[in-house]
């Protein structure tokens, strides 16, 4: 699905991705930890496309198609989908209008025509109820006033509302309690198919007992040190990170 060869990125001048080489086959669940400022949201925003990111040297390949010649928009609507470490806030725009526009701009660029009024509220009632989202959010501005957790629950909606192939979680578990942590983790594995991927981002251990993965990766200093099974965040979890520093 995702192959990322020899990847360098620079942000504000400064080279942060320093020959990055990752493959994610579909139905894989990747998880990559790593220091701060290792590169690891650097990464993903270099995946969907943020302009800010600069990408000097290597490719990415998204299910055969060249990533980097893409816009981030036909990057979404290509089936990538990215839950920010912190959700913005849309005033004046409520969830219900902003979801069915981008429900439907992902259907005209499968040259589909656009759901009927009363199809979409029926898919998002059945969404809403699927990952445990209250009525009172889709009714209010994208993200406006919610909690931490709610914005988090609302990313995840917004993932059953559009049906993702690839999702990065980037550090969704940053500032959630125990109880808010457990209800955006199930709901992403009641959204997952035997074809979805994912690249879950994380400092710790806890998110990883909830979303499994097949692969975890260590990035440091823009690099990949270390890549074995779940066992290796367990480890980290117990260890830290010095041990994998040169």
């Amino acid at each position: 699905m995702l192959e990322i060869h020899n990847l360098h990125a620079v942000v504000d001048g400064k080279e942060i991705l320093k020959g990055i080489n990752l493959t994610i086959r579909n139905g894989e669940i990747h998880a990559l930890m790593g220091t701060n400022g290792a590169g690891k949201s650097t990464l993903s925003n270099v995946i969907v496309g943020n302009p800010r990111y600069e990408v000097t040297e290597g490719t990415i390949i998204f299910n055969g198609q060249n990533l980097l010649a893409m816009s981030p928009d036909e990057r979404a609507h290509a089936g990538i989908f990215m839950s920010f470490q912190m959700p913005v806030e849309i005033p004046g725009v409520s969830m219900a209008n902003f979801m069915r526009a981008a429900v439907n701009a992902q259907m005209k660029s499968r040259g589909e025509e656009p759901l009927k009024s009363s199809d979409f509220l029926r898919q998002m009632k059945a969404k809403r109820e699927l990952v445990n989202i209250d009525q009172k959010l889709i009714n209010r501005s994208v993200n406006e006033g919610f909690s931490g957790g709610e914005k988090k629950r609302n990313e995840i909606f917004q993932m059953a509302m559009l049906q993702p192939s690839f999702c990065i979680l980037d550090e969704t578990d940053s500032g959630l309690d125990v109880d808010a942590l457990r209800i955006v983790a199930e709901g992403f594995n009641k959204l997952r198919t035997a074809s979805t991927s994912a690249m879950i981002i994380t400092h710790y251990q806890r998110l990883l007992d909830y979303i499994q993965p097949n692969i975890v990766h260590v990035l440091i200093d823009g690099k990949i040190v270390k890549t074995a099974g779940p066992e290796l965040a367990a480890q980290i979890e117990s260890e830290g990170f010095d041990w994998l520093k040169d």
